[in-house]
């Protein structure tokens, strides 16, 4: 099955806030016309190995674009988000209604319970686990709801460094089982949580200045890796597990805390058992 990704174009997009340190200092300095450049080089790549929906955006929710922060998919149920910052609250209604539009069946948590969707919630490639980020933008109270929502494991791993607010900008599950993390984003009991579920041979631990450059916040569909920046180190190893990697400038959206993986969604989530998508049994041209 072909994957689908959510894209919303960055018709309105500026830094208009600041909500997390990336912001800070970036206020009104970006461009447009650059990042709307940058966005579509990046659905152009994308759309050459997997489907992109693009939904209308909206003005004055200038964060729309980062679509991955819209809620969490599983098969034909999205948990729709709620967002921690009122700046991002307006966003709720128009992604729900377009989940709604769009044939899924729209779940949503009590108003007072924060959790931001594909930020924060992301499936393991290699086992039916749900991995959720926690500390800044979302809380361990809609641990339960998740549970009886998607009949799913949750595995909590707690976020501690500020500038790594949503599990998505430091961690990336990817085919065949593997997990490209940055382990210091984390404490040290959710670092040994992440070595006891994932073998040593599966783990891909990346060093602060591909972390910086959100290397982390990638795409993955068809053997393909796709983010804003990588070192040759990290290519090289990526390429060792039988990835391609793709890099695309995504510098406007970074200034706003975002890159590659936080302006998609994906739409064609499952659970995977130990077998599904496991790339050792695939030859990746």
């Amino acid at each position: 099955m072909t994957d689908r990704f959510l894209m919303c174009p960055p018709n309105h997009f500026e830094v208009a806030y600041v909500i997390n340190p990336w912001m800070e200092g970036n206020i009104s300095r970006g461009s447009n016309n650059i990042a709307t450049r940058q966005w579509e080089a990046l659905a152009q790549l994308i759309g050459q190995v997997a489907a992109v929906e693009r939904m209308t955006p909206e003005a004055g929710v200038p964060d729309m674009v980062f679509t991955a922060n819209a809620g969490l998919i599983l098969g034909d149920k999205c948990v729709l988000s709620r967002f921690r910052h009122p700046e991002r609250q307006a966003e709720e209604p128009h992604f729900g209604a377009w989940f709604r539009e769009n044939g899924f069946d729209v779940l949503e948590l009590p108003q007072d319970m924060v959790f931001e969707g594909a930020g924060d919630a992301l499936l393991d490639r290699g086992q039916p686990l749900l991995w959720l980020g926690h500390g800044h933008r979302s809380t361990l109270e809609c641990v339960p709801l998740l549970k009886e929502f998607l009949d799913i494991e949750i595995e909590p791993l707690r976020l501690v460094d500020e500038r790594f607010y949503h599990l998505d900008t430091c961690l990336c599950p990817l085919e065949g089982g593997y997990l490209m993390y940055y382990p210091t984003a984390f404490d040290a009991e959710s670092q040994a949580r992440i070595m006891a579920r994932v073998p040593a041979e599966r783990r891909i631990a990346v060093g602060p200045a591909d972390a910086h450059h959100f290397a982390c916040n990638a795409v993955n569909s068809a053997g393909m890796v796709f983010m804003n920046r990588a070192s040759k180190g990290l290519v090289r190893e990526l390429q060792s597990r039988g990835f391609r990697v793709k890099q695309t400038p995504l510098t406007e959206f970074m200034k706003a805390g975002g890159s590659a993986k936080c302006l998609t969604l994906k739409l064609t989530e499952d659970k995977q058992s130990p077998d599904t998508g496991n790339m050792d049994s695939r030859s990746v041209a």
